[in-house]
């Protein structure tokens, strides 16, 4: 019974060593030239296991060579054609990925991956893991046309944007045109970007943009059709807080009144009918003090007028000669 003890004592550390420290990753993965891709490795952080080294290889062309080392000194690239390349992941424990940047046709090969720890007991631990990487160049795919915050109907005088998004092997180049069918396109501008700070009317139009990268043809996105609406609303259109009061009118008894729009405000035309005083707003009392005081000036005026004739008519003088 002692010696099974002593053996599963000793057999415990094995177990927890195969339980926690499998390194994880990919079989195969496919990078993109010019491009950037990461080689996966992982393992589950453990108690009393602590992490001394980690080695990444490549085996190309039937031979092998150490690419990059992390030891108690500090991380080393080992080869030159990976200086300022590559770089292996710090900040989460247990991951220890390799990152390749500007990928080259020759980075093709069989990445392995070696950690080794150490146990509580000072022994070693060693565990691997192998990666195919494929390098492939990858044409600029079709374009698509992503329209700004606004969308595609933006007021004038407002800011606008297109943008134009394409994937495939890095760099690529972007260009915009103006035209639509049946007419001549014309190069707008070189960018991934077509950007507008104050929209004009003449700005509508239709927009389609090319991207082309170092593989393949350039390839063209679908046109969009860029609106640029009057900031002057309709009368239907406008919101109910511009300060346009409606009335519904009967349509038998009132006439209509026509509403224009100046400086976004609605005035009524001219109607001269019965119907002018409801549309001052004024009270109906205020009305008629109004009337009878026009009235009684109309009436001082006539009998001012008769006063003052009467006097020079009974004035005549005869003269003899």
């Amino acid at each position: 019974m002692a010696m099974l003890v002593r053996a599963a004592v000793l057999m415990s550390p094995i177990v927890l060593c195969h339980a926690f420290l499998d390194l994880s990753g990919l079989t195969e993965i496919e990078g993109v030239w010019k491009g950037s891709t990461t080689v996966p490795c992982a393992y589950v952080p453990a108690q009393d296991f602590e992490q001394q080294t980690v080695t990444w290889a490549v085996e190309h062309d039937k031979s092998s060579a150490t690419v990059f080392r992390r030891d108690d000194s500090g991380d080393h690239i080992l080869l030159s054609k990976y200086r300022d390349r590559v770089s292996v992941l710090k900040d989460t424990p247990g991951n220890v990925s390799l990152q390749i940047l500007n990928l080259e046709m020759s980075d093709r090969g069989t990445y392995t991956c070696q950690v080794n720890w150490r146990m509580s007991n000072n022994s070693l631990v060693t565990r691997e893991i192998s990666t195919k990487l494929e390098v492939v160049k990858v044409p600029a795919s079709k374009p698509t046309v992503r329209a700004g915050e606004r969308g595609l109907a933006v007021p004038a005088g407002s800011s606008a944007s297109l943008t134009c998004e394409a994937s495939g092997s890095p760099p690529l180049r972007y260009r915009w045109f103006r035209g639509g069918p049946g007419e001549v396109p014309r190069l707008l501008r070189s960018q991934p970007e077509l950007a507008w700070g104050s929209l004009r009317p003449s700005d509508a139009g239709t927009y389609f943009c090319e991207a082309e990268g170092r593989v393949g043809a350039a390839q063209r996105s679908d046109a969009v059709e860029l609106v640029v609406t009057d900031p002057l609303m309709t009368t239907a259109a406008l919101p109910r807080d511009v300060g346009i009061t409606r009335r519904e009118h009967p349509t038998t008894d009132l006439p209509t009144t026509a509403v224009t729009l100046e400086n976004g405000v609605g005035y009524p035309e001219k109607n001269y009918t019965t119907h002018d005083f409801q549309r001052t707003h004024l009270p109906l009392y205020l009305v008629i003090v109004i009337a009878v005081a026009c009235g009684a000036v109309v009436f001082l005026v006539i009998f001012l007028i008769i006063c003052i004739r009467k006097p020079k008519e009974a004035q005549v003088y005869e003269v003899k000669f």
